[in-house]
């Protein structure tokens, strides 16, 4: 995680993890492969349906925080390497909870995300790893909140 080891990890951190920008163009890229329903896909069925408008697939939102995630992860790893500091090894994802889509995200919005480091456990099992708890939230241009998740994640201990 952001090529830090368990040990190196601080609960009530703040790790900002960048913004993606919800074009037309990408909003309906997205959604016509990947969760093609009427108001994701159609101005008029979206004028008619729950939105008002055409808004962003929800899984979109997601997929626009995971690469927000890769990239700062890519990139601090990239920084500590640089450093000659060496990298701990990657660990999986034992899953998330509490996934919520608060507000609609439309096109021409700005989606800012971060993570906050809510807590950490040693793993008795698996000496080697921790697990970092995190809440991971999605913000629009308006700083409302649109997007977030708890999550979890194994990270290699030093």
């Amino acid at each position: 995680m952001l090529g830090l080891y368990f040990d190196e990890i601080a609960e009530g951190s703040i790790v900002e993890l960048g913004s993606y920008a919800f074009s037309r163009d990408n909003v309906l890229a997205f959604a016509r492969k990947f969760d093609p329903q009427p108001f994701h896909v159609d101005d008029e069925a979206a004028a008619r349906g729950p939105f008002g408008r055409l808004a962003a697939s929800g899984w979109h939102t997601a997929a626009a925080w995971m690469k927000c995630y890769v990239a700062s992860n890519h990139a601090a790893e990239a920084r500590l390497a640089t450093d000659g500091k060496a990298l701990p090894e990657g660990g999986p994802s034992p899953g998330f909870t509490n996934l919520r889509w608060t507000k609609p995200v439309y096109p021409g919005d700005t989606v800012s995300y971060r993570s906050v480091i809510t807590g950490k456990r040693e793993m008795a099992t698996r000496p080697k790893w921790g697990i970092v708890l995190s809440l991971n939230e999605g913000r629009n241009q308006a700083g409302e909140l649109v997007f977030g998740f708890e999550g979890k994640v194994l990270v290699a201990r030093r």
